[in-house]
């Protein structure tokens, strides 16, 4: 079966609600178990969702991908129907990841309202390609999850290879990116990415995954607050009846009743105000932020011609740029001083990394002068 051909259009009006967001509109919340294990089970936690009132949109795996064989990969396209039906009972539109145009088909053909791209699909660019080629003609809104790595080009690739299928209500979410080393979350946020993304595309929705972030429930509000405090639009938040005995990810599954408090309890920030205290407050001390980066500037451009004479005496004798015992004592010096003044150690080392990283470019291009 295909649907190439045929305009299938999204009934839910409240999906406007994401993809048309006016400032007073409340976060947009889709929830759900993290796997589909039975239709009572799915039926259930629909329910106790709605009831919360909180939440605007369903999920559920249905195919869940696994790093090795032998785990419980989902229960495939028989959920569907669960899914529908859960729908019909609540009155709420249900989502779904896709990982291939088979999946988008089957979604399709059970009347699935939103299909998700995963993280592990965003990073494969011939699988993203086949799943827009599926839904070409499809008017069905589309979530793409950030890449399983930290390489934004790979997620503005799969948005663009879905929109230029001709797909017009595309978001992203933020679930967190594989870091060596990181304890403290399942999937290191990394805020700086999303961040440039809705620099890149500010009109685009973006949702922040808590769960898949955290991969343990105690840290889930902060995420999901200091997702909020960024400007997101929503969350997309795991959730499922018995949590401990879920079949996939149990740890960082909350009850329907949990999740409601969650929501309860997060503040709600806007981008901005039309209260004139406030403008004017603002006004001045962003006006205070110009002058103090424009003299930074200024001390950055005297700083690189020092190190261009520095370069130049270099050339002259005949010693090397990089002199690692330097680079170390202007860290630890810089690291002690920015302690001083309240700066973070990590911040300081990646604007020290960076400014000599600058001076050593320079250096080398007097050195080949």
């Amino acid at each position: 079966m295909t649907f190439s051909s045929q305009l299938l259009t999204n009934t839910f009006p409240m999906f406007n609600d994401l993809f048309n967001r006016k400032p007073e509109d409340k976060p947009f919340l889709i929830s759900g178990p993290c796997s589909a294990e039975t239709e009572a089970q799915v039926l259930e936690t629909c329910q106790r969702l709605a009831a919360t009132g909180k939440v605007q949109a369903l999920r559920a795996g249905i195919w869940k991908p696994r790093t090795k064989p032998g785990g419980f990969e989902g229960v495939g396209a028989k959920g569907l129907p669960w899914l529908k039906k859960a729908s019909e009972l609540t009155g709420l539109p249900v989502a779904v990841e896709v990982a291939t145009a088979k999946h988008v088909e089957d979604c399709l053909a059970f009347g699935v309202d939103l299909v998700w791209v995963g993280a592990r699909t965003t990073g494969n660019p011939f699988s993203v390609q086949e799943i827009a080629n599926a839904l070409r003609g499809v008017d069905i809104p589309v979530l793409v999850k950030n890449p399983i790595h930290p390489e934004l080009e790979l997620w503005v690739g799969a948005i663009e290879r879905l929109q230029k299928a001709g797909l017009k209500q595309v978001g992203m979410i933020h679930r967190g990116f594989s870091s060596y080393g990181n304890t403290d979350y399942r999937n290191a946020p990394m805020w700086h990415l999303p961040i440039e993304m809705k620099r890149r595309m500010p009109e685009m929705p973006i949702l922040n995954d808590p769960s898949h972030i955290c991969g343990r429930r105690d840290t889930l509000f902060a995420v999901a607050q200091q997702a909020l405090d960024l400007d997101f639009d929503g969350t997309m938040i795991e959730s499922h009846i018995d949590p401990d005995n879920a079949w996939s990810d149990a740890k960082q599954q909350i009850t329907p009743e949990v999740l409601k408090q969650l929501i309860t309890d997060l503040v709600w920030r806007h981008e901005t105000t039309d209260k004139e205290e406030f403008v004017n407050a603002l006004a001045g001390l962003r006006e205070q932020i110009n002058n103090l980066d424009a003299e930074v500037m200024q001390l950055l451009g005297r700083r690189m011609a020092v190190a261009e004479k520095i370069g130049q005496y270099k050339k002259e004798n005949d010693i090397t740029i990089l002199q690692t015992a330097r680079l170390n004592e202007i860290l630890e010096r810089s690291k002690r001083q920015g302690a001083q003044v309240g700066l973070t150690e990590e911040f300081v080392e990646r604007y020290m990394e960076a400014v000599h990283l600058e001076s050593v470019l320079r250096q080398e291009r007097v050195m080949q002068g």
